[in-house]
């Protein structure tokens, strides 16, 4: 039996771009095809052609459907892939909503720069025709190796690729989930694991506020509506808006916090959302359980879905206090913007930055603290009060990933430390030599090793 290969193309000393080819027995595979994120969607490293021969590729499995893991599907589509595209069924689902607005946005991107789009909505369609679904606990052989997705913890059907080949066990986690969420299970615990692909997003520090992480939220829209300001979030349309929707129903239901206008203002977001409905039994028991008694986990009073730009604008029209959660995530782009450029210069308002901002993105530089960021062109001043909430974050902390770490530890014997920035990625990899005397080691774009 031939040895297996693995080359690092994304996602190696950087949050995004996740795209990893396994080569054996003449079968080429990739784990995840993802977009290189924190700048703009259409710039020349998500359309520039890949290392490898995409025509050569006979499948993809996708962790999840977030974009820096499946953003690069069409161009990979363009470039001549007509394999499979493996994931759970509601990763199928949510990367349909994903990767076309992820063309819309490109299309503008590209038109405002003059640059050549990366592909077209042909090959988003092609692209999304070559998805199977794969249940978690289902497995398929290719060659002599063995493929099964575990459930990650991380979003809806996001999922870790174990992979048994010539004895040994390999694990992709893709990204690992925070054990806080109110909505999905916690991730499966793997222990028998030979040789560990990790990600390492928070893999220097540890999250704050995890167990009060609700009461900040409470805190800030009660300090909002006091104020007669506005609470802006900058929401990833997939898990977090979600999950902050659920809450902020039941804070109504319990009336832990005063009546006010409550705005989802994405388009993928609400069709995110309508995902989310479709799955139940991808939650964990207790949302199950709630949903049975109560199918409207996602909506209460005075929440406005915004889908159409009319009803966006017309979000202008409703005088503070408001709660508006709107995209893009990391400040990137999306409805976000104008909602930044109205109100961050009004000291009454809030900004609560609610998951990781990339290095580069307009979300970093507002969460260090920025007095004035460019928004399209305009200087805005920021005298809005800016919070940050750890907790609702998507992603396992250190302690997590050092536990999952220790739960394989017996049967581990390699560990590679991917989808981080350089301070966390080798800060985690030395605290795993140091603390589990296990060999780690964080590579770099391009590289090939033999597992």
């Amino acid at each position: 039996m031939s040895n297996i290969s693995l080359s690092f193309y994304g996602g190696a000393r950087e949050v995004t771009g996740s795209c990893y080819l396994l080569e054996f027995e003449g079968h080429k595979i990739l784990i995840d095809c993802g977009m290189f994120q924190g700048r703009r969607f259409s710039e020349e490293r998500n359309c520039q052609n890949f290392p490898f021969d995409a025509a050569e590729i006979e499948a993809v499995f996708a962790t999840h459907s977030h974009m820096d893991h499946i953003g690069r599907l069409p161009v990979l589509y363009r470039r001549g892939f007509r394999g499979k595209i493996y994931s759970t069924p509601p990763t199928r689902d949510l990367s349909e909503v994903m990767l076309e607005d992820g063309y819309i946005i490109m299309q503008k991107e590209a038109e405002r720069h003059h640059d050549e789009p990366c592909y077209s909505r042909e090959d988003v369609e092609g692209a999304l025709r070559l998805f199977h679904p794969l249940p978690y606990y289902e497995t398929i052989a290719i060659g002599s190796a063995r493929f099964t997705l575990l459930n990650a913890g991380h979003i809806l059907g996001s999922a870790f690729v174990r992979i048994e080949y010539g004895g040994k066990n390999i694990l992709f986690t893709g990204d690992i989930g925070n054990d806080t969420s109110v909505l999905l299970p916690h991730a499966d615990v793997f222990t028998d694991i030979n040789t560990l692909i990790i990600e390492s997003v928070y893999g220097d520090r540890v999250h704050k506020y995890k167990d009060s992480r609700s009461l900040l939220l409470e805190r800030a829209i009660e300090d909002a509506v006091s104020r007669g300001g506005v609470l802006m979030m900058p929401i990833f349309a997939t898990e977090r808006t979600q999950e902050i929707l659920f809450e902020i129903n039941e804070m109504l239901e319990y009336r832990r916090i005063p009546s006010v206008p409550v705005f989802v203002d994405s388009p993928l977001a609400t069709k995110a959302t309508e995902v989310f409905k479709k799955y139940p039994e991808y939650y964990n028991e207790a949302a199950q359980n709630r949903f049975k008694k109560e199918k409207h986990l996602f909506d209460f009073k005075n929440l406005k879905f915004t889908p159409a730009k009319e009803e966006s604008i017309a979000i202008n029209d409703i005088k503070p206090p408001k709660v508006i959660l709107a995209g893009s995530g990391m400040s990137t782009g999306g409805r976000i913007w104008h909602h930044e450029v109205r109100y961050l210069s009004d000291p009454k308002s809030i900004l609560m930055i609610v998951g990781y901002q990339t290095a580069g993105s307009l979300g970093r530089r507002l969460l260090q603290k920025t007095k004035e960021v460019m928004i399209r062109g305009q200087m805005v001043e920021v005298r809005a009060e800016v919070r940050v909430i750890d907790g609702y974050s998507a992603h396992a902390d250190q302690e997590k990933l050092m536990r999952s770490v220790l739960d394989t530890r017996d049967a581990l014997e390699k560990m590679y430390v991917i989808h981080g920035e350089d301070d966390a990625a080798l800060n985690f990899a030395q605290l795993v030599k140091d603390r589990y005397g296990v060999s780690a080691e964080v590579p770099t774009y391009g590289q090939r090793v033999e597992l």
